[in-house]
């Protein structure tokens, strides 16, 4: 049986889009012990990505990447991934806001060196974004990006320092990252080697749809539920920003857009066995996966379910993991590898 890529659950999406407008923070150590409890067929997670945030995480605690260890050691579980909490300093924003993004980036990096020293990491990346809206980045475009990229780079070679590398989130809410042109154009003009993409199935699907980027759209409206369509816009995407990818969320998405709580609506994550999705999860992910040959990329180390502002009650359900679990498996299934 494949063991390639390992199979990793999201802790962040307890947080985003939850809080005092919204449903409560679920805790840490409840989506932890759902993940541990998830099995299909035999079948369990290798781990999970996580995001510092609080209040599941304080960076200022220097026990606290040992916390974390304890807990998943507990479980027999592995860490990967690591969302940075930049969005407190915009990476366009002033000399201030910048050197705060770049510190932010700093903290996390040392928590994921802390993380290996502790033997419960292995493979994953960083992830950031620009922390800047669209609408304020459009204000002024080339200006703008010309701070992201410089902001980029000095992370970047903060991040260097600890053998770490960036994947910066392709999602429709950030600045300069909106449309998969513009995030092609921001990775080129970054240029460093530690710094690529982190492709989301949901988000980067809406790519297709030219969402915040009208002229970068794909998939015409008529065709937004043909399968043939969806496939070609699919490789147009992917065969453009596969070569930067270097983490990779598994996730479904049924064409709208949606926020909750405090966070800008952006692609929608649906349950993995969401009847009106409009991915193929199993098949699409091969887009990503596979190079314009067919032939297995092996970027990535892991796969991560990403599924956020869904509700408490779908959340607490055990179900639910064991649904996505199920559909992970099948993405391994499909495009792993032994090793």
């Amino acid at each position: 049986m494949n063991n390639f890529p390992k199979l990793h659950n999201a802790t962040w999406p307890g947080l985003v889009g939850k809080g005092p407008d919204s449903e409560p923070v679920i805790p840490f150590d409840s989506l932890l012990e759902m993940t541990a409890a998830a099995e299909v067929n035999g079948v369990k997670f290798d781990g999970i990505d996580v995001g510092l945030l609080e209040p599941h995480f304080d960076l200022n605690n220097p026990d606290e990447a040992k916390k974390l260890a304890d807990k998943v050691s507990k479980y027999n579980l592995n860490v990967g991934s690591l969302v940075a909490p930049i969005w407190a300093g915009s990476a366009m924003g002033s000399a201030e806001q910048r050197k705060t993004f770049v510190d932010m980036v700093r903290k996390s990096c040392e928590f994921g060196q802390k993380l290996k020293e502790l033997g419960v990491r292995h493979y994953g990346v960083v992830r950031i974004d620009s922390a800047a809206g669209v609408s304020d980045w459009a204000k002024d475009p080339e200006g703008n990006t010309k701070l992201i990229v410089q902001t980029f780079q000095e992370a970047a070679d903060v991040a260097a320092d600890f053998g770490e590398r960036l994947a910066a989130e392709g999602e429709i809410c950030w600045g300069a990252m909106h449309s998969w042109k513009h995030m092609v154009d921001l990775l080129e003009r970054v240029d460093r080697k530690n710094v690529g993409f982190q492709a989301d199935m949901s988000h980067t699907f809406l790519y297709t749809m030219g969402y915040n980027a009208p002229e970068h759209r794909i998939l015409a409206k008529e065709d937004e539920k043909d399968r043939g369509a969806i496939e070609a816009a699919l490789k147009t995407v992917t065969d453009a920003l596969r070569p930067w990818t270097i983490d990779f969320h598994v996730a479904q998405n049924d064409g709208s857009v949606f926020g909750s709580g405090s966070h800008d609506k952006t692609g929608r994550h649906c349950q993995a066995t969401d009847p009106n999705g409009l991915l193929d999860i199993a098949h699409d992910a091969g887009y990503w996966l596979r190079d314009s040959d067919g032939k297995l990329t092996k970027a990535v180390q892991h796969i991560c379910w990403d599924g956020c502002m869904f509700t408490n009650s779908v959340m607490e359900s055990q179900q639910t993991w064991n649904d996505i679990l199920a559909a992970l498996i099948s993405v391994r299934e499909a495009h792993g590898w032994e090793g």
